[in-house]
């Protein structure tokens, strides 16, 4: 195997799961359940799939008992104040990545509120492979071809010199501050791969089109 072959499997996650969902009245995103797995449980297999190690939720920890997977060797960080954005928890989990000496070369960075996150992280696992050597990343985009930054592969260096540019380790800064100025690959990919669930109205349509009652309400309630 070459060394470029070697060096792409080396490849940790950041699952975003700590945001205030806002537009569903506060509830946890992470535990809505579509097609029969809760979004933050279906990210974690995810990454397990392509063998992404480590695998940090930034987020609280309190979610564990309820994500409906086995989280052995996942762990939970948290920016703190909590609810300074995606870019302060990325910046949290890069930190204790550093600070255990485990950081990877490579990071998925992925929100947890994308139904279709299994086959987007394999598309991505894929097409990084064929990346060229002075490229920073990949992400996916959506149908009208804008980058979905939060469902992206980057090169965990790069993702730590920025967050050391940002101001108050990132805390309500916009995700494309973080990566942005990398040179990022940008795929288009399928809509169902890069929509997410920002409100209920998504929540509706992405339950339908996993074939379950768009109405189940029992597993929302509990997410509130």
């Amino acid at each position: 195997m070459s060394e470029r072959s070697e060096t792409t499997r080396a490849r940790g996650a950041i699952l975003l799961a700590g945001g205030r969902a806002s537009r569903v009245d506060g509830a946890a995103k992470p535990l809505f359940e579509v097609g029969g797995r809760t979004l933050l449980g279906a990210a974690v297999e995810a990454v397990r799939a392509v063998d992404a190690a480590p695998i940090t939720v930034a987020g609280p920890e309190a979610v564990a008992s309820e994500v409906g997977v086995d989280l052995d060797g996942v762990d939970f960080v948290r920016e703190d104040p909590p609810f300074g954005g995606p870019v302060a928890g990325g910046v949290a989990v890069l930190d204790a990545w550093r600070a255990r000496d485990t950081v990877p070369e490579w990071t998925f960075v992925l929100a947890c509120d994308v139904p279709g996150i299994a086959a987007a992280v394999a598309r991505l696992a894929q097409d990084a492979i064929l990346l060229p050597d002075d490229s920073e990343g990949i992400c996916l985009a959506d149908a009208s071809g804008r980058p979905q930054w939060l469902t992206g592969l980057y090169r965990t260096e790069a993702l730590v010199r920025a967050a050391a540019a940002l101001d108050h380790r990132g805390r309500d800064a916009p995700v494309r501050a973080l990566v942005a100025d990398l040179p990022i690959a940008v795929v288009r990919a399928p809509a169902d791969e890069t929509d997410d669930v920002d409100t209920w109205e998504d929540l509706k349509r992405a339950r339908t089109a996993a074939g379950q009652d768009a109405f189940d309400t029992q597993r929302t309630e509990e997410a509130r």
